[in-house]
């Protein structure tokens, strides 16, 4: 885990907490208001794409859009305070931007093109789903929220934080065993169920399996990242062999769809589109989207580990050699120097 420093806050943090306390239930009755029930021919009316106007197809989904403004504006906020109280200690730029881009990578899956074609082709939804769970999810956790939330809190909330984290339902959940099979499983019962279908047809249940998409590939990737404090802390090499598993699962995935020989999902059958592949030309090519961009994926989550191990024994290390000089000083010794074979000058 990575420590941003001491965890204390300035006195203005609790009185603009509590505002947001009370505003956020006013907020989420707004945002499901505004939220339209059904889309019983979702993706029906996509005009055909054509290069450069389809750039143009965004969409304008007020749960999304504040959902993702109120985020960024929290996240903000904390950053604000964090660096006010302390500000040789502040919160790594980095991390902030890495945030950001998570946001901005939820916006691109929910409101660009891909929002607007995702209904009526398969292969457009598929990458949809792959940005929220291998793009978004580790980048948002790679801004650090969690830690960023308990050095902006009040003392008092702090503590209510910390024990939730190690309450043991969240030990339960956050369990990398039980992350795991829940994602492999959120994503193998979503593709393998009418639920798929029925999503496409309902917008509630769409926002829920866009949901559990995210929920799940934010718990996945949690113990990978490693910069928020987390109930299980698994070392280098545990998490490289959490990232070798999911590579199986995620080709078999796509190869079946690939390889079915009908059209799983009727709504692509029947939603009226006249243009571009057949429904299962189209399946097939989001079965070797899943397959191609899931692999990669993993593998450059593995090469970042590998890396971030290297890292970790550096310092490791580093810190071991100013220990063994301090002892030496102690101890009135000469500073440690490597030997010279004979005939060698030392040069």
């Amino acid at each position: 885990m990575d420590a941003d420093g001491p965890m204390s806050v300035p006195d203005d943090c609790g009185d603009n907490a509590g505002a947001m306390r009370r505003l956020a239930p006013a907020l989420a009755i707004g945002l499901l208001a505004a939220a339209p029930a059904t889309v019983a021919a979702h993706g029906a009316h996509a005009p055909t794409p054509t290069f450069p106007a389809v750039l143009m197809e965004w969409s304008f989904d007020p749960l999304v859009v504040l959902g993702l403004v109120a985020a960024g504006a929290a996240y903000l906020w904390a950053v604000l305070a964090v660096n006010r109280a302390h500000p040789h200690n502040r919160h790594p730029r980095t991390r902030t931007w890495l945030f950001f881009a998570g946001l901005a990578a939820i916006g691109v899956a929910l409101a660009s093109p891909i929002e607007t074609y995702e209904g009526s082709l398969f292969s457009v939804h598929m990458l949809q789903h792959l940005v929220l769970m291998l793009l978004a999810a580790p980048l948002l956790l790679a801004g650090g929220p969690i830690t960023l939330t308990l050095r902006s809190s009040t003392p008092d909330v702090r503590r209510r934080l910390l024990w939730i984290l190690h309450s043991p339902v969240l030990k339960a959940i956050s369990f990398p065993v039980f992350t795991w099979l829940l994602f492999v499983a959120v994503n193998w019962g979503w593709h393998f169920s009418t639920l798929y279908n029925d999503a496409l047809e309902n917008t509630l249940l769409h926002y829920f399996q866009h949901a559990t998409f995210l929920v799940a590939a934010l718990l996945f990737w949690w113990p990978i990242t490693g910069v928020d404090p987390s109930p299980w802390r698994m070392p280098y090499p545990v998490r490289l062999f959490y990232l070798f598993l999911a590579l199986p699962q995620n080709s078999f995935l796509g190869v079946a769809l690939l390889s079915a020989g009908e059209v799983l999902y009727p709504h692509y059958v029947t939603n009226g589109r006249t243009w571009g592949p057949t429904p299962l030309e189209d399946q097939q090519l989001g079965g070797v989207l899943m397959w191609v961009i899931g692999d990669i994926a993993f593998l450059i989550g593995m090469v970042i580990v590998i890396v971030g191990w290297m890292r970790h024994e550096e310092r490791r290390t580093a810190r071991l050699d100013e220990r063994l000089a301090a002892e030496r000083a102690a101890r009135g010794e000469e500073p440690w120097k490597p030997s010279v074979p004979r005939g060698q000058t030392g040069r």
